[in-house]
């Protein structure tokens, strides 16, 4: 089988970390708008107040599913329900002229050029802001290799299924703007309003930088 095409030959994995904000250039990361949605202040406090913290144990869990996903997918093959085509496997995507940068769970690469995003999610339902990430995915995607990206999928991992996701116009202005939300307040250090879901302020390693929860 021939090899699919590269995205980026060579990238270093140091530079898809968020660099301090005092050494330029600085971008976030795709996951960070699945974060902020979740709650804005993990974002800021993670740029501004970074401090060394546990991995909660549903990340761990999320991360050894996602990793004996992608190794029986390298020796099986995708799933049916994903579209036919070449994958290419945990694409770095590095692009700080739009402030960017992620790394895809599997690009593949179809027959007439165009390439899809696919992002494994240990879960049995999609989430809005998991769509918004797949735009965010298409617009870097986008930018780097001139093809315009229209469609992506989330592969729900506990449903045992993929879900296939439009790249729409909408889709991609709330990626897009929600980059520029995010920046602007990091970047002017404007503590953005938490959560409105307390419960999720109990475990919560920065909320001792909040003094406004309970």
């Amino acid at each position: 089988m021939s090899q699919p095409p590269t995205l980026l030959a060579a990238v270093d994995e140091e530079e898809l970390q968020p660099q301090s904000l005092d050494e330029g250039p600085w971008v976030l990361r795709v996951v960070d708008l699945k974060q902020w949605r979740y709650c804005p202040r993990i974002v800021y406090f993670a740029y501004t107040h970074p401090t060394p913290r546990p991995t909660p144990f549903k990340v761990d869990e999320g991360a050894r599913v996602h990793a004996h996903l992608m190794q029986r997918w390298r020796r099986r093959g995708l799933p049916r329900t994903l579209p036919p085509g070449q994958p290419e496997w945990e694409v770095p995507l590095w692009a700080p002229d739009l402030g960017l940068s992620g790394k895809v769970d599997v690009l593949i690469h179809r027959a007439d050029g165009t390439a899809v995003p696919v992002d494994i999610k240990h879960a049995r339902r999609a989430f809005p802001g998991w769509k918004i990430q797949l735009a965010a995915y298409a617009w870097l995607i986008e930018h780097l290799t001139g093809h315009a990206v229209a469609e992506g999928y989330l592969y729900l991992s506990r449903a045992r299924r993929a879900e296939r996701v439009r790249i729409t116009a909408r889709l991609r202005g709330q990626a897009r703007r929600l980059v520029e939300t995010i920046r602007t307040a990091v970047l002017q250090g404007v503590l953005p309003e938490g959560t409105s879901h307390r419960g999720r302020c109990v475990n919560c390693e920065f909320r001792r930088f909040c003094n406004d929860r309970f």
